[in-house]
C-alpha cells in the first residue's frame, strides 16, 4: 500500500505544483521525465527477456501432463478475461466517455514545460525481438541439462532485473507521476484524465466479480463443486491479497483455502504455486480495460484484432511479473507502445491507473487459482465435492 500512497500523493502534488511552480522548477521536473522514460525504454526489452525466459526454462523442467494442463488452462482464463475486458470496454467506455474531451500529449502541448536537455538511450531490441530471444532462451535452456550453467545465468539476469525493477524504477515512479501530473496541468488537460480514472476504476472493479463468478461457474462444470460456496471458502485469500498486493505473500492462504474447497492437497500444491506465476486474468483484464479507455479518450483507433494480439502477447509476456511490485504493467509497457501505439504520457496514465487498482488486480488473479485447481484435480481425477462439505 506504501506504493500506492505515494502514487496518489504525487498525482495531487503535481497537479498542484502545475498552477504554481515557476518555469525553471517546471523544467528541472520535465528533464528528470525525459531522462526516466528514456531509461525505461531501455529497461522493457531486458525486462520482458529477464521475466519470460526463466520462467519458460523453469516450467520446462517440471514437463510433465499435469504441467501442460496448468499452464493451458491458466493462459486460456488469462486470455479469456482478456476478451472480456475488451468486450465490456468497447461496449460501454465509448458511452460512459462521450462527455470527455479528446486530449493531447502533455508532452507535446504548447504549454507543458520542455526539458534543459534529454540523453537518448536507444533499446537493444525491440519488444517484438525481446520476445522472440525470450522464448529461443526459456525453451532452449528447459532442453538442457539441470546443471548447465545458462541455466543459472538466466536465474542471475532475472535477479539483476528485479533489483533494477525495484531498487530503481518503482522508486522513482511517484516523481516520474509527480512530472507528468504537472505538465497535463499546464497543458490544461488534466481534468478529462481524473474524471476518465473515476468512472473505469468502477467499471473493473465489476469486472473483476463477473470473471471471477465465470471462472468458478466453468470450474463446477467440471468439478461439481458448487461456484457461490468455493467463492465464499476463497474471500479469506482474496482479502489477504486485497492486503498484501501480491500473489506470492498470499500462497499459503490460497492454498490452504483451495484445499478447504475440496481439491486434493497435492494438486493444490502444485497448482497454486505455479498459478501466483503464470494465471494474470486480473491484471491482463485492467490493463486491457484501462488501455481502451484512454485510446478513447485521446481519440485513438483501435479495432477487435488489435487486442487479439495484444492479449495474446500480453499473458505470455507478463509471466512471472508479480514477483515484482508493478511487475505487470512495466512488462506491458513495451506492447502498449509497440501494439497500441501509446506515448509516453499514456504509459505514464497506464502506470497510475493500474497501481490505482492493483490489489483488486492481485486478488483477482488469485482468486481464480482456485478454480483452475478444481478444473486440473477434475482433470486427473482429484478433485473431490463431498470434501466441500467436510470443509
Amino acid at each position: 500500500m506504501r506504493l500506492l500512497t505515494y502514487i496518489i500523493i504525487a498525482i495531487a502534488a503535481g497537479i498542484g505544483a502545475g498552477f504554481i511552480l515557476p518555469e525553471w522548477a517546471a523544467r528541472l521536473s520535465a528533464t528528470f521525465n525525459a531522462l526516466f522514460g528514456s531509461l525505461l525504454a531501455f529497461v522493457i526489452p531486458l525486462l520482458i527477456v529477464g521475466f519470460v525466459a526463466p520462467a519458460i526454462a523453469d516450467t520446462g523442467r517440471r514437463a510433465g501432463a499435469m504441467l501442460a494442463t496448468t499452464v493451458a488452462v491458466a493462459y486460456a482464463m488469462t486470455f479469456a478475461s482478456g476478451a472480456a475486458a475488451y468486450l465490456t470496454a468497447d461496449a460501454i467506455f465509448p458511452a460512459l466517455l462521450s462527455g470527455e474531451h479528446a486530449t493531447a500529449a502533455a508532452a507535446t502541448a504548447g504549454t507543458a514545460p520542455a526539458p534543459f536537455f534529454a540523453i537518448d538511450i536507444p533499446p537493444l531490441m525491440g519488444v517484438t525481438a525481446a520476445l522472440a530471444l525470450a522464448f529461443l532462451l526459456g525453451f532452449g535452456t528447459a532442453a538442457l541439462p539441470a546443471a548447465a550453467p545458462l541455466r543459472a545465468v538466466l536465474d542471475d539476469f532475472r535477479s539483476i532485473i528485479k533489483t533494477v525493477i525495484t531498487k530503481v524504477i518503482i522508486p522513482l515512479l511517484p516523481f516520474y507521476i509527480f512530472g507528468i501530473f504537472m505538465s497535463m496541468t499546464m497543458a490544461g488537460t488534466v481534468a478529462p484524465v481524473l474524471a476518465t480514472f473515476a468512472k473505469i476504476i468502477a467499471v473493473i472493479f465489476v469486472l473483476h466479480i463477473v470473471v471471477l463468478l465465470a471462472q468458478y461457474g466453468v470450474a463446477s462444470l467440471f468439478s461439481g463443486i458448487n461456484p457461490l460456496r468455493a467463492l465464499r471458502t476463497m474471500l479469506p485469500a482474496y482479502f489477504t491479497a486485497l492486503g498484501t498486493q501480491s500473489s506470492a505473500a498470499t500462497i499459503p492462504v490460497t492454498l490452504e483455502r483451495t484445499i478447504a474447497m475440496g481439491v486434493d492437497r497435492n494438486v493444490a500444491g502444485f497448482v497454486v504455486p505455479l498459478c501466483a506465476t503464470i494465471h494474470m486474468s486480473g491484471s491482463t483484464l485492467k490493463i486491457v480495460a484501462c488501455a481502451i479507455a484512454l485510446m478513447i479518450v485521446n481519440g485513438m483507433p483501435y479495432s477487435p484484432a488489435m487486442f487479439a494480439a495484444f492479449i495474446a502477447a500480453l499473458g505470455v509476456t507478463i509471466i512471472a511479473a508479480p514477483g515484482v511490485p508493478g511487475g505487470a504493467i512495466m512488462a506491458s509497457l513495451g506492447l502498449l507502445a509497440s501494439v497500441l501505439g501509446f506515448s509516453e504520457t499514456d504509459c505514464a496514465m497506464m502506470i497510475a491507473l493500474y497501481i490505482a487498482m492493483d490489489s483488486f488486480g492481485t486478488a483477482c488473479n488469485i482468486t481464480g487459482d482456485g478454480a483452475i485447481a478444481q478444473i486440473v484435480g477434475r482433470l486427473f481425477r482429484k478433485a473431490t465435492p463431498e470434501a466441500m462439505a467436510d470443509a
